[in-house]
């Protein structure tokens, strides 16, 4: 599983850089730059609020991935070492992005 570190503070899973969902789906089917692609597991914090999900945030994270132009992504599984979602203000998941989206070389 990669090591995911997400800079998203307005996220609801996300605490303190870290996600406390299991898994995560990042999306951007036809993404050629990291700026197409998304956190489709966002959920905006609405004032104090915090996920219901039970749980500790953890440091890596299975990424469901629809980026299939990505050099990380196999079978729709991201393989990267590490990956970051950024999108600090982000208010929708197309605020979001996966910065660590490469695209795979033609």
């Amino acid at each position: 599983m990669p090591e995911l570190k997400c800079t998203v503070q307005t996220c609801v899973h996300n605490q303190q850089f870290l996600c406390n969902l299991d898994k995560i789906e990042v999306g951007g089917n036809k993404a050629k730059r990291s700026e197409e692609t998304c956190c489709d597991s966002f959920q905006e914090r609405k004032g104090d609020s915090y996920s219901n999900v039970t749980g500790t945030a953890s440091p890596t994270s299975m990424i469901d991935c629809k980026a299939t132009d990505c050099q990380y992504n196999e079978s729709c599984k991201c393989h990267a070492g590490k990956i970051s979602v950024e999108g600090s203000n982000a208010c929708h998941c197309q605020e979001t992005e996966c910065a660590t989206f490469c695209a795979v070389c033609e």
